[in-house]
């Protein structure tokens, strides 16, 4: 288990690092559900001098753009992770659990491939939710899929509202 930085520390570590994962859409690609970007000034001045890794976990697993809306149901990511939750679409039920787990693992590759210390995610998202995700129809504490993942292999997350 990982040790809990204050964002004091974890804006520290973003500050040191060489290379950040970054969630795609807050660099202005339109990978959203619903098609969009949410690119973000304060992402993008805290990104300076660096090399950036974009990934967007949904569409790297194949889900389309723009897509139905996801949400977790019976816990956060670290139960869908456990087998305890999946991840389905909000409006039918359609589980889409094994497309959230392999865009997560891919998220996870490329952390490993390009030496990835810290990651700056899209809050609220399923998938990148570091604080708050979308829980059987809340909006609840905890994180999506692959912020949970990477915060088990030890990558110190930040949110864009953090920035």
């Amino acid at each position: 288990m990982t040790t809990e930085r204050t964002r004091e520390e974890r804006l520290a570590a973003l500050r040191e690092a060489r290379v950040v994962l970054v969630s795609a859409c807050l660099l202005g690609e339109a990978c959203r559900y619903d098609g969009k970007s949410k690119g973000s000034t304060p992402v993008m001045r805290a990104l300076e001098g660096k090399e950036v890794v974009p990934v967007c976990p949904e569409t790297g697993a194949g889900l389309g753009i723009p897509r139905p809306a996801v949400e977790l149901r019976g816990g956060t990511g670290e139960a869908v992770l456990a087998g305890r939750a999946r991840a389905v679409v909000a409006a039918t039920g359609e589980d889409r659990t094994a497309e959230f787990r392999y865009g997560a693992e891919l998220a996870l590759e490329a952390v490993r491939r390009f030496g990835v210390t810290v990651a700056v995610l899209k809050e609220r998202s399923p998938s990148c939710g570091s604080h708050g995700t979308h829980v059987d129809g809340a909006v609840v504490q905890g994180r999506g899929v692959t912020a949970a993942l990477l915060h088990s292999a030890g990558v110190i997350i930040l949110s864009d509202e953090e920035l």
